[in-house]
């Protein structure tokens, strides 16, 4: 019997849900791709609370469609298209956001072996989500990762990353980071209101990027990523002048305009004599998850043929996926799933570990 669109959903009709009605009913199932026997469809919650709930039913509907005459290979994942509840408690006592202290040439990190920033020219290009999960990815390889958002102004790794629980400070100068999906990881936006502005000028963000390096216990890691801020700003001046960082990586997608830019951030490490480890093109191709259409929505290789054109090392290329979307809103990024995007990240973290 053919495996279809139409089995499947009438086999997660009959998976209910602890407050009523079904998986189908209620229209939770999303992403769902159905390729070679292999099945994949995220259950989207209403909140992370909700989706707490929901992980019997998760088991559930993985054994409803296993059950099913032709599939080879389930994969569940289970996201929340709100925001998680933070919890009540006081902040941590130290202060952000302070001028930078004098420091003499170029400083290490305790514990790190290789900071790695992840720049773009322009936001909108799918930086932070390339960053979180090619942590996840090189975490899922044996490797020892932290992730620093340096998104001072748009940190959204706590959301990605799945945390939202603010980091303490037991004596006002230490950072305690967090831990998800085998990362280690801070971000400013841990230490506010998810709604809340920062409104800092230039020496205060520099500042806050130096504490979040040196005053947070990182312990021993192989690698840490730096998730930037868009363009070629205070904060990249900063971490490729004050600290020893062994190379960056430059996301684009394909389309013209944002190679425009991308050439600006890759001059701009250039002068900051700080190695471009590579380019990566994201969001290069869209394939409809109902028909399979693929189209080259921003353009097809662009990115590929700037890495040559620059010789540079060309670490993949990414798709623009609804998957991707619903598992970074819902705090589990798809590196840490076994999705073929994921494998896409897998090969990517394999490539940067050669290269380093």
């Amino acid at each position: 019997m053919t495996l279809t669109r139409e089995r499947v959903m009438a086999a997660l009709a009959a998976v209910g849900l602890p407050d009523g009605g079904t998986l189908a009913s209620r229209d939770l199932v999303r992403a769902l791709v159905i390729e070679d026997g292999a099945v994949r469809f995220v259950i989207e919650a209403d909140s992370p609370e909700a989706a707490k709930t929901l992980a019997p039913v998760r088991q559930a509907a993985e054994a409803a469609i296993t059950a099913l005459e032709g599939v080879t290979r389930v994969s569940v994942a289970l996201t929340a298209h709100g925001p998680a509840a933070k919890p009540k408690g006081d902040a941590p006592s130290l202060k952000l956001g302070r001028h930078p202290t004098d420091q003499p040439g170029k400083q290490a990190v305790p514990g790190v072996k290789h900071i790695i920033a992840v720049g773009s020219g322009k936001g909108g290009v799918g930086k932070s989500t390339v960053a979180s999960n090619l942590a996840v990815a090189l975490a899922r390889h044996g490797q020892r990762v932290g992730l620093l958002d340096a998104d001072i102004y748009g940190p959204s790794q706590p959301r990605m990353m799945g945390v939202d629980r603010r980091p303490a400070s037991p004596d006002g100068k230490t950072i305690i980071p967090l831990k998800a999906h085998g990362v280690t990881m801070i971000s400013i936006g841990l230490m506010l209101k998810e709604d809340d502005a920062v409104i800092w000028r230039g020496p205060m963000l520099m500042g806050a990027l130096q504490q979040l390096l040196t005053q947070v216990e990182w312990g021993a890691l192989d690698i840490l990523i730096v998730d930037m801020p868009p363009g070629t700003g205070d904060i990249q001046l900063t971490l490729c002048s004050k600290f020893d960082v062994r190379g960056a990586i430059i996301v684009s997608t394909p389309q013209d305009v944002a190679l425009l830019d991308a050439r600006k951030a890759l001059r701009a490490f250039q002068t900051l004599k700080t190695p471009v480890l590579g380019l990566i093109e994201n969001m290069s191709t869209f394939i409809c998850p109902k028909c399979g259409h693929e189209e080259h929505i921003f353009g097809e290789g662009g990115v590929r043929t700037e890495a040559a054109k620059q010789g540079l090392p060309f670490l993949g290329e990414l798709p623009l996926s609804v998957e991707v979307r619903l598992a970074g809103d819902g705090g589990v990024p798809v590196a840490a799933t076994d999705s073929p995007v994921a494998k896409a990240y897998e090969r990517m973290a394999a490539r940067l570990i050669e290269v380093l």
